[in-house]
């Protein structure tokens, strides 16, 4: 019954959407996209012929995320929306099959070749779907994204190349900033643990043991046999530093943290990173190259390494 509910309610917006189409074409396009992170590629490679909302926002985790009546509306209403897809975003597939068949829809994540994605812990013949946490592969999403762009907007094409390429040689520097400073970590001291398994594209770009007390999604539970096993792990390797992430709770961080403390090791948090989202809205760290910077620069201080505070241009907030 609420499943027939909620496709009468679809039904009607989208019949709304379509009486509602701009009546000029010079107006922006009007771009929905579930992550800050593909919202920003939206935003750089658009320019001024995009106006785009992000559904998730700081903090938001995107593996449990549901839609709101205000993003099915906003997504009905949209030209384009963009997705990351690899099951990111898993409470959203059944809803986007259905919203694809009536309008623009684009799984950017997608656009990564199979060969290059890393397969996922927890659901069979399924990928990670983390890929720009690896900026070497976030440049294929960049494609992505311009394509899907193209594809509604075809007369403004030389335009969202030419900002792609600029883009891309952002991305192209910020890939070369995170390999100098990661690589003046010591060898042994490049062990990444963290809420959970988020960062396996960065440990295979970069050469991390990468450690995660939940799984690839969060949906997983960590239960208390995982934790103590990780806690033996941090112990016996000494392992001196862990870290939280800004969508997930830290709770079993801590309890990780006070297990090695029971043994006589003492265990710091290294920082805070951004995994499944970015920071706030308006702020560096609220983009994609503040996101990464901010993880390699947070990495390489907290294990050893050398990296200025203020990151690969010095725009990072103090005591990020």
């Amino acid at each position: 019954m609420l499943r027939y509910a909620f496709t009468l309610f679809l039904g009607a917006v989208l019949s709304l959407g379509a009486l509602g189409e701009r009546a000029q074409a010079a107006e922006p396009l009007k771009v929905v996209a579930t992550t800050a992170m593909i919202a920003d590629a939206a935003r750089e490679i658009g320019g001024a012929r995009v106006d785009v909302t992000a559904l998730m926002g700081p903090g938001v985790d995107p593996h449990a995320y549901r839609q709101t009546r205000t993003d099915i509306l906003n997504m009905t209403r949209a030209d384009l929306v963009l997705w990351n897809g690899l099951y990111l975003e898993a409470q959203l597939e059944d809803f986007m099959g259905s919203l694809a068949e009536r309008q623009a829809v684009a799984a950017v994540a997608e656009a990564v070749p199979a060969e290059l994605l890393l397969g996922h812990d927890d659901y069979e013949n399924r990928f990670d779907p983390h890929v720009w946490m690896d900026p070497d592969l976030w440049r294929y999403v960049v494609g992505g994204v311009r394509d899907a762009l193209i594809s509604v907007d075809e007369a403004h094409a030389e335009t969202y190349r030419a900002n792609a390429e600029t883009y891309l040689a952002t991305i192209g520097e910020l890939g070369a900033y995170a390999r100098t400073v990661l690589s003046s970590i010591p060898e042994d001291g490049r062990v990444l643990l963290s809420a959970h398994d988020a960062f396996k594209y960065f440990g295979q770009a970069y050469g991390f043991e990468v450690m995660g007390i939940q799984g690839i999604s969060t949906e997983s539970e960590a239960g208390l046999r995982r934790i103590q096993e990780l806690v033996d792990l941090v112990v016996e390797r000494q392992i001196s530093a862990v870290f939280v992430e800004s969508s997930v709770s830290d709770r079993n961080i801590r309890a990780l943290i006070e297990g090695a403390a029971a043994q006589g090791h003492e265990v710091s948090i290294g920082g805070e990173l951004f995994s499944d989202a970015m920071g706030e809205a308006g702020t560096y760290e609220g983009t994609y190259q503040g996101m990464i910077d901010h993880n390699a620069t947070i990495i390489t201080r907290a294990l050893g390494g050398e990296a200025e505070a203020g990151g690969m241009n010095g725009r990072l907030a103090a005591g990020s």
